[in-house]
This record gives C-alpha cells, structure tokens and sequence, in this order.
C-alpha cells in the first residue's frame, strides 16, 4: 500500500453503536474504515484486502467475556498477515488478558470506553509504524530474491564438455543461500578444473564465502597451478582473516584429457568417489586439513588414471547425512548402492539425479543441509 495513500483500518466489534462511533472517529481523522461483526466476517475481510490496522474486540458472543474467542482470532490474524498491527479493544479487560493479547502479538491494549484522542495517536503512531516495517520487509525480500538469484548466477548452470568427458550437478541448498559450492572449468590443453567445497555455517554469510572461495579457485587454476597449490593458498589466505572465523572443506581436481589422468587434493571434504566400470570403488582422501583453520597446513596431492566407463562423484555431506526422523543417516552404504545399481551407467546426468532423488527420498523432511552432487562420466 502506497504511503500517500490514507491508512486502512478494519474495526472488528460485534456491537454496532461501537463500531458507528469508531467509524465516526476515524473517518475525521482522515482514515479509510471497514467494519467487520464477526470472527468469520473478519477472516474474510483480512483475506479479501489490505488493511494498515487491525482494531479488534475480544469478545464476540454477547455471553461471554473471557476473551477467549478474540485471543483465538489474534493468532490467526498474524498467521495469515504476521506484519498487521492489531489493537485489541475489550470492556472486560484485565491485566492476565493485557499480557496474553500482547503475547498473542497485539501491538496494544485499549479499553472500553476509550478516549478519543488517546486512541487516535495510538493508531496513527502503529499506523506509522507498521508501513515502514512493511517497506523494510519488501526491501530485505526483494534484495533476498536479488542476492539469490545472483548466488545460482554463479554456480554453473552449463557444465563444459571434453571429449570422452560427460559432467552434471545437482544443487539443492537447505535454506535460501547455500554455503556449497562446486565448478567445472575449462583449461588450456583439454585439461578442465573439477572442484566442489562446503563453507562451515549456513545462510547469507557462506554463501558470501562461497562466492568468493569459487572465484579463488577459478583464478588459481587458470594460472596453471597444481591442485595442492590451489588449495595451499586458498588456506592461508583464509587463516590470515580472523575476522571471518570459518572453514571450508574443499576438493581440487585437474583432470588431462589427453592423457587421462586425474591429479587432486583434498581438504577435508567427503573424500569423492571413482567408480570404476567394473562397480568397484576408489576413495580420493589424499590432501590435508580443511581451509581455513591453520595458516602452516600442508597439503599433498596425488594422480590417478582413469578408464573408460569410470565415473567420479564429488557431493557434500548434506547428501549421506540426510535423516530419517529417528536419525538414521542416508550413509555411505545406501550411497554405493545407488552408484553400482545398473542405472549408473546410463551417464553422469543420470547418475547425478539418481543419487540425488534416493537422498532426499530417504529423508523425512527433505535435506537438513546443504546437498550438492556432481558427477563427471568418462568414456
């Protein structure tokens, strides 16, 4: 509702010579009134326009006066509108039914009969106070839309493509920014960097460090470095900012197309996993200690081949830690079931969604963390 427009207010009392001289009142200080009688009548009002402000009786039954039916309405007002101001009005109030209103998220107490002048300010100044709560709700939605919008911006929706060289991710963030990252980059002589990663904590503030952990890892690649140097200098430029006080679990790959191997590091993530064509499988654990946490940390590097039919898969751990409601963890077990099913041959996109929806599948209420899959196929 625009704030040169005149303040909406909806009056709920059941007692017409109540609701006349409020709507008196108020029409001459300049507010737009609607009235409604009823709880229902209420409910419809609220879900058929906007209101600035809620003024409401707690009483409705004309043979009752606990207030009961009113505090009832109160919590179902702010869960359908939780940024409506309400002022609850009632001529049997009391101290216990004052402090339960309030506790309900009334934003004040007025009681019959009120003074005309005092209940006037109070509206205006809620009035006042609930348009510009609502503008700052807007503004910190829409730079949350934004700031989204530009994180999945950043996290390649287009994977590159080798020759003999299949990739395909899956994201699913558990909040609405994710500290997971994961890349694919191409480099000079059929060569392409590979790298996923996890930033301790979760919300706008790793994603912030996610972005820029991403961008690190890109630029140390491009300049030809080793995975183990990519990865050496990423921590100690980590450790050196105390003020960030996090840590990343991070794996670097580079992996060379013409002679098919696989030269990594990692730093305390879920070791990934070569799936070789014959289903057996090779844990990548060389490397050192997550990012972050000591600026001396050294860390290794090793080399693998890869053959034709293997599969390398890189997730976090939001994926094998994914829950049942008694705490059974999807594990490592159910995991190497999926990658040795008949299905995992069918391609990387393939393998990458099965693992995914048999993960959240497996999950009561879906991921509690962050969970990203990718999965590069080799033919």
């Amino acid at each position: 509702m625009a704030a040169d427009t005149p303040p909406r207010v909806l009056v709920a009392d059941d007692q017409l010579d109540v609701v006349l001289a409020l709507r008196l009142l108020l029409r001459e200080a300049g507010l737009h009134v609607d009235d409604a009688a009823s709880v229902p009548e209420v409910r419809a009002r609220l879900d058929g326009a906007e209101y600035d402000l809620l003024l409401m009786d707690l009483n409705y039954a004309r043979d009752t006066t606990s207030g009961a039916e009113g505090l009832a309405l109160l919590a179902d007002v702010h869960s359908r509108d939780p940024l409506l101001p309400v002022l609850v009005m009632t001529g049997w109030g009391s101290i216990d039914t004052a402090v339960e209103a309030m506790r309900r998220g009334a934003c004040g107490f007025v009681h019959k009969p009120w003074d005309n002048e005092a209940l006037t300010v109070a509206i205006r100044r809620e009035v006042e106070h609930g348009r510009a709560l609502r503008s700052t709700h807007r503004r910190a939605a829409r730079e949350q839309c934004e700031a989204q919008a530009i994180q999945r911006a950043l996290l390649p929706i287009d994977l590159p493509r080798l020759p003999g060289c299949d990739v395909a991710a899956r994201w699913q963030p558990a909040t609405t920014f994710g500290g997971d990252l994961y890349d694919v980059t191409l480099l000079a002589d059929e060569r392409v960097a590979i790298s996923i990663g996890d930033v301790c904590g979760k919300g706008l503030p790793a994603a912030l460090l996610m972005a820029n952990v991403q961008a690190s890892v890109r630029a140390c690649a491009a300049l030809d470095q080793s995975p183990g140097a990519v990865v050496g200098r990423l921590n100690r430029d980590l450790s050196r900012n105390v003020a960030l006080r996090r840590f990343v679990t991070l794996f670097v790959a580079i992996y060379d197309g013409p002679t098919r191997r696989l030269t990594y590091c990692n730093a305390g993530h879920p070791p990934p996993l070569l799936v070789r064509a014959d289903t057996s499988i090779v844990r990548l654990e060389t490397g050192g200690t997550v990012v972050g946490a000591f600026e001396d940390s050294p860390y290794s590097e090793a080399t693998i081949d890869i053959g034709t039919g293997d599969h390398l898969v890189l997730i976090t751990d939001g994926v094998t830690e994914a829950a049942q409601t008694d705490g059974r963890q999807f594990g490592d077990e159910a995991l190497f079931e999926v990658l040795r099913a008949p299905r995992a041959g069918a391609g990387a996109r393939h393998l990458a969604d099965a693992i995914m929806d048999v993960s959240s599948a497996f999950a009561a209420d879906g991921f509690q963390d962050d969970a990203t899959v990718l999965v590069a196929s080799f033919q």
